[in-house]
């Protein structure tokens, strides 16, 4: 397993109207505005997350993700990365230095699910927002709405999923952590991990290409997300399902909308994993129970609503 490639290092979120979902991210969510760039874009971050940004908004005319990048440890192993890309027989494009504010340059490729991804090395370190790093307080106090704590993975939904694990276990060194198998045995769904966390990115299997389920933000108790829920419907805000648990991960959830259609999850708990376990499986007939573990029922909204 290959030591390099660290965490999520941010998304890139397409909105309808940039005002509404900066709203909806800083307000809501309680993400920090760190910047705005000439092309129009937002940069945001949660507060323990020690670099500039982490989410990146972007005016346009349909909801959806452009890009989710990953974070790796120095320039000598992302060119590295670029190489085992090439031979894996990936087309990749160097995105040069600042086109992301403050964002060292970043090699970009498409999964054979559709999505498109990118690695990079350096951003502008920034520290915690609102606390320092020597003697800290345990959080700052004027953080807002439901003060999530990181960026941390997310959903997608596309075809070619062997191919895709393939790319990212066997190049950028990912491991599988939890999967759903069809009748035949055929991975359906793939929960992915860089770290001990539940997962780092997850795809579903589906026909269309390169469609977006959700980014998801960590909370860090489950009071915490029983009052997002209750800021969710103080706000009007459209909600998709929970307060609930997951099956799959055990997580404790709820998903809801942000004003462009683009869902959200924010979330506690979940299990751990380490490279040496063994992947956890759910078999698709049990698949209601796995992501809805309270009402074993599948939310036909939940399956069907990408952007």
């Amino acid at each position: 397993m290959k030591k390099g490639v660290m965490r999520p290092g941010h998304v890139q979120i397409r909105v309808l109207d940039m005002d509404a979902a900066v709203k909806h991210y800083t307000d809501l969510l309680g993400l920090i505005e760190t910047d705005r760039d000439d092309q129009g874009r937002v940069y945001l971050k949660a507060w323990t997350e020690v670099d500039k940004f982490s989410v990146v908004l972007r005016e346009a005319d349909e909801p959806g993700c452009d890009f989710m990048a990953f974070k790796v440890v120095d320039e000598p192993f992302l060119q590295q990365l670029e190489k085992d890309l090439v031979e894996h027989g990936v087309d990749i494009e160097n995105i040069p230095e600042g086109e992301l504010k403050d964002c060292g340059r970043r090699v970009r490729f498409k999964a054979p699910s559709g999505h498109t991804f990118e690695l990079y090395a350096d951003k502008q370190y920034t520290g915690k927002w609102g606390i320092t790093e020597v003697n800290p307080e345990a959080w700052p106090r004027n953080l807002d709405g439901m003060k999530v704590v990181r960026f941390d993975h997310c959903l997608m939904y596309g075809p070619e999923l062997a191919a895709t694990y393939d790319l990212f276990v066997n190049v950028l060194g990912f491991y599988l952590a939890e999967q759903v198998l069809d009748g035949e045995g055929t991975r359906i769904a793939q929960f992915l991990s860089l770290s001990t966390k539940a997962h780092d990115i997850a795809f579903i299997h589906h026909e269309e290409m390169g469609k977006f389920h959700h980014a998801s933000f960590y909370l860090e108790t489950w009071e915490d997300v029983l009052r997002a829920a209750d800021l969710i419907s103080m706000t009007d805000t459209s909600i998709d399902i929970g307060p609930t648990r997951h099956g799959l991960t055990h997580g404790k959830t709820i998903y809801f909308f942000d004003p462009s259609g683009n869902r959200n999850e924010v979330f506690c708990g979940g299990d751990y994993n380490y490279p040496d376990h063994k992947p956890v499986t759910w078999q698709a007939e049990q698949l209601g129970k796995a992501i809805f573990y309270h009402d074993r029922v599948l939310n036909e909204r939940f399956l069907t609503v990408l952007t």
